[in-house]
């Protein structure tokens, strides 16, 4: 009796945010990258960003490969409405350039945590 209730809140169907299936939530991410991509220009013609068009490029696909292993509808969705939150806060310039450079912090190179490191590079701070 008791599995058989477990089984049934297992199986429990979930409401879709945005996409029915699979193949529409690829559209809608495919879209988001592409809306990205076009902005680019755009958003380094209007900000006085030290990074050039190739590199935003780049990034991009970065963040767009980051969550390539995610399968799950429910989640992808919730990722492409946070890009679009993202990219409307960008092109509205509600976020400032700061704002947008700390997503470039990722491919900074981190400092040496160990002390043979520090050593070598002469950093002797933590």
């Amino acid at each position: 009796m008791a599995a058989r209730e477990a089984s049934k809140c297992a199986t429990k169907i979930v409401r879709p945010l945005l996409s029915s299936d699979k193949s529409e939530a690829k559209k809608r991410v495919l879209n988001l990258y592409k809306t990205y991509y076009r902005q680019i220009p755009l958003m380094l013609f209007d900000r006085h960003l030290p990074v050039s068009k190739e590199e935003c490029q780049i990034k991009l696909k970065e963040e767009f490969l980051k969550n390539k292993h995610i399968t799950d509808v429910r989640v992808i969705d919730m990722l492409v409405i946070k890009g679009q939150m993202l990219l409307q806060e960008i092109v509205t310039k509600w976020a400032q350039d700061c704002h947008i450079m700390t997503l470039f912090k990722d491919t900074v190179e981190p400092k040496p945590n160990d002390f043979l490191s520090k050593f070598v590079n002469n950093n002797d701070s933590q």
